[in-house]
């Protein structure tokens, strides 16, 4: 009915509908099938559609924090890579929950093209029917991950040259097997460096509030101890320290230099400026969209180890 509405083919107008007429369909042939559409009240049965051809024409990316301003970056690298070809679905599991099996298996049953999961949870298989390539996830299989040493080894390197000898580290309440390897990275190189680690651990929700007040229940302890830098697992995470600090009047660097990991937009922009390693979430989503795509259409894909840098600012006296 919209094709003889619109005067055109049924073919042109499952372009229109699915929005892959851009440099297909002519633009006053487009117009007139989304004028038809909307003159019969036409709703596409996406459900109908995947079922008719065994897999779907969506992308799904799941992650534990849409919020954050890293997998908006992460979400951009996907997004930009599939293009037209694919519609991307985004979904975001309960506040501070990493993704886990059920969360796949929810999403396998629309058959998608493929799943991208972000930062799952530790020992989570995330295996299913259909593709599945995880991001930022050390020691899962054909995973796109971070090499890591690189910025936590120049991190260390620059605390050590500042002069710093005993640091704390606050960690996330996160799941996630990335959040693991950055604090044993981190207290390695320490090591090797000759830098104390307080013994005294502390960990937070990934949010500025929870990491503020969390930082706030040790900093006196730490002082005491003899800490004067804090490193913590996130750029989020950092935040509270420096609010907490702020709050109790201690200047940052002069008393104690705090540093994080990602280096999100606003890292460069906080009182003072944040010193951070550099985790780039679109070369992230890039990676892993090209690694789908290459699975999809049955070609090699290697599983790329991203490169990190330090990238060094007020907030450790650079």
């Amino acid at each position: 009915m919209v094709a003889e509405r619109a005067g055109t083919s049924i073919a042109t107008v499952s372009l229109v509908v699915n929005g892959k007429d851009r440099g297909r369909v002519s633009v006053p042939i487009a117009t007139r099938v989304r004028d038809a559409v909307e003159e019969l009240g036409y709703v596409v049965d996406h459900a109908a559609s995947t079922l008719a051809r065994g897999s779907g024409d969506l992308v799904v990316l799941i992650a534990p924090d849409l919020s954050n301003p890293f997998f908006a970056e992460v979400i951009r690298g996907v997004r930009d890579t599939i293009g037209d070809r694919f519609q991307l679905v985004l979904s975001v599991t309960e506040r501070g929950e990493q993704p886990v099996d059920a969360d796949v298996r929810r999403f396998e049953r629309l058959r998608p093209a493929g799943i991208l999961v972000d930062a799952p949870a530790a020992g989570a298989s995330m295996r299913a029917s259909v593709p599945v390539v995880l991001l930022d996830a050390p020691g899962g299989l054909g995973a796109v991950n971070y090499d890591l040493s690189p910025g936590v080894d120049a991190l260390v390197g620059h605390l050590r040259t500042a002069g710093h000898r005993r640091v704390a580290y606050l960690d996330g309440t996160s799941r996630a097997a990335t959040f693991a390897v950055r604090r044993t990275l981190f207290e390695e190189a320490c090591t090797a460096a000759g830098i104390a680690v307080s013994e005294r651990g502390a960990s937070a929700d990934l949010s500025i509030e929870a990491a503020a007040t969390t930082v706030s229940a040790v900093l006196d302890a730490w002082l005491a101890s003899g800490v004067t830098a804090v490193v913590a697992a996130a750029d989020t995470l950092a935040y509270g320290v420096l609010r907490a600090a702020a709050e109790r009047g201690i200047p940052v660097p002069e008393a104690l230099a705090v540093a994080g990991f990602d280096d999100l937009p606003s890292s460069s922009v906080t009182a003072p400026a944040l010193t951070s390693v550099a985790l780039p979430g679109a070369e992230l989503g890039r990676a892993a969209a090209l690694r789908l795509l290459a699975t999809l259409d049955g070609t090699e894909a290697p599983a790329p180890s991203l490169p990190t840098r330090l990238v060094p600012r007020a907030s450790t006296g650079a």
